[in-house]
């Protein structure tokens, strides 16, 4: 088998930090790392670059079925500060059974699942049961302006024939007692990155304000991170509760789901963020001395809504920053969802495969990924990113955290269930994870 933990931490050594301001080293290293792999093989990539370092991947594998699937992950990671890790953040590090780095699980190890696979079919000649389009992409950690929105925008070609779509934050194990549970994402909240406004009159600070800005931006920020969002159960969160009580073996009351998380931590965990709208405010700049009152001053808001909120959600952020803040979006993207049917039996059928005694459900993810981008051009997404974690471990806590790290036996799981979900079945599958 080609091993998946080397790929992975030679990925993790190379530096591709994205801050969002586009000063980083970018991806390109790590594009031409991936490239180079896929042309040895005999894949044929195809790079692009959106910006100078702003670097993509993108390759077809022929299957028995033009029915293409896409294969998408990001190859940027968050900032990490090597002062507060054991390991370096860079280092690729192998040891006490597990991949160390910034992006090891978010989502540098995932790619390496793709392209251990990947070149394992190459070097034994196998070939899977659909046509296959795998996306290694740039800028997902900000925008994605200059990955996948770039893709879809002007090398919408090379998604020709894809309907669905994996990729990250899904196909983990998640631990509850006795209960190993495998949540498989088939939707998220949509993303409104905000920034707010508020103007006034500039004068000297030792007088009376005749109109403070940063005074009145301070009030609507106070006025946003106080607000209690109501619950909002959407069809996608209540077929999750539904199955984690079934899994569970104990009903879960949806009049009282508050009282439930602190009931159930670890399975009310994958609830929690997505029954309601969300904006947090996250930066502030206003100012530029400490005794001038300026003109204008300035806030950024991490703003989510869940699939079909948008309206109610923009309508109550308007009401509670006031008429003297206005906003203007720095990145909107809807909701997403799919259908917990069809590709999911799918993916719950190769994860099954692999561990009888996990218990795969739906569940919608609190964040976002380049599924929305893709989900602009018609192709459905599920977060699969097939992981046997240790009970210990905290996954959600891997992301953008320190320390981060994967299991080596969580990867070499997670190769066996593409291969699983991938190849014809049976024989080629079962051959393949037998090898």
């Amino acid at each position: 088998m080609t091993d998946v933990a080397t790929i992975c931490s030679e990925l993790l050594r190379i530096d591709t930090t994205n801050d969002g301001t586009g000063d980083g080293p970018g991806e390109r290293r790590a594009a031409e790392y991936v490239a180079g792999l896929l042309g040895e093989a005999g894949i044929e990539p195809v790079v692009f670059e959106s910006a100078p370092r702003r670097t993509s991947v993108v390759a077809r594998i022929p299957g028995d079925s033009g029915d293409a699937l896409l294969i998408h992950g990001h190859l940027d990671v968050v900032p990490a500060d090597p002062s507060e890790w054991r390991t370096h953040p860079f280092s690729g590090e192998i040891s006490g059974g597990c991949v160390h780095g910034r992006g090891a699980v978010d989502m540098k190890g995932t790619l390496a699942m793709t392209l251990a696979t990947a070149l394992e079919w190459a070097r034994r000649g196998l070939r899977p049961k659909r046509d296959l389009v795998l996306a290694f992409l740039a800028d997902e950690e900000a925008t994605g302006e200059y990955g996948a929105g770039h893709a879809v925008e002007r090398h919408r070609d090379l998604f020709e024939g894809c309907s669905e779509a994996i990729s990250e934050s899904g196909g983990f194990s998640w631990q509850d007692g006795g209960v190993r549970l495998y949540p498989v994402a088939v939707g998220e909240r949509g993303t409104a990155w905000m920034r707010l406004t508020a103007r006034g009159v500039a004068q000297h600070g030792s007088k009376p304000a005749v109109d403070n800005p940063v005074a009145e931006l301070a009030r609507a920020v106070a006025r946003l991170a106080d607000h209690q969002w109501p619950v909002r159960l959407t069809p996608g969160v209540a077929r999750l509760i539904d199955e984690l009580s079934r899994a569970l073996g104990t009903p879960i009351d949806l009049d009282r789901l508050d009282e439930e998380i602190t009931r159930l931590p670890r399975a009310g965990t994958l609830f929690k963020g997505v029954l309601r709208n969300s904006a947090n405010p996250t930066m502030l700049d206003a100012g530029y001395k400490v005794n001038v009152i300026p003109g204008t001053a300035q806030a950024h808001v991490d703003g989510r809504f869940l699939p079909g909120l948008r309206e109610e959600f923009l309508e109550t952020v308007d009401r509670l920053l006031g008429p003297k803040v206005t906003r203007e979006f720095v990145s909107f993207e809807e909701g997403v969802s799919s259908p917990a049917d069809g590709l999911f039996d799918e993916l719950t059928a190769a994860l099954l495969a692999e561990d009888p005694a996990g218990r795969p459900v739906p569940y919608i993810m609190t964040g976002g990924t380049d599924a929305k981008s893709f989900a602009r051009i018609g192709i459905k997404g599920y977060g699969f990113a097939p992981l046997m974690l240790p009970p210990d471990l905290d996954y959600f806590g891997m992301f953008h955290g320190v320390d981060e790290r994967v299991p080596v036996e969580g990867l070499e799981f997670g190769v066996r269930v593409l291969n699983r979900l991938l190849l014809p079945q049976p024989d080629g599958a079962r051959e393949a994870a037998d090898g």
